[in-house]
């Protein structure tokens, strides 16, 4: 089994997401490992989809003031 426990360094602390990592890819052949998708580049797409969400939420508050209410739908 690969090193599941990762210690972040100077800090002494598992680092959760890097042991996930870890786990995904620990019983797999080495040809295969890229092939799966790591659930730290997972969790920064949905941080990507929390910022588009974040930018809309913006635009619908300036929309009135441009005059754009009905145009972007």
């Amino acid at each position: 089994m690969a090193n599941a426990a990762t210690v972040a360094p100077n800090e002494g602390q598992i680092n959760p997401i890097a042991t996930l990592d870890s786990l995904t890819v620990s019983d797999m052949p080495e040809e295969r490992k890229a092939q799966i998708p790591r659930p730290s580049a997972q969790l920064q797409q949905l941080n990507r989809l929390n910022d588009l969400n974040q930018l809309h939420q913006v635009t619908d508050m300036a929309a009135p003031a441009y005059g754009l209410l009905g145009a972007f739908e």
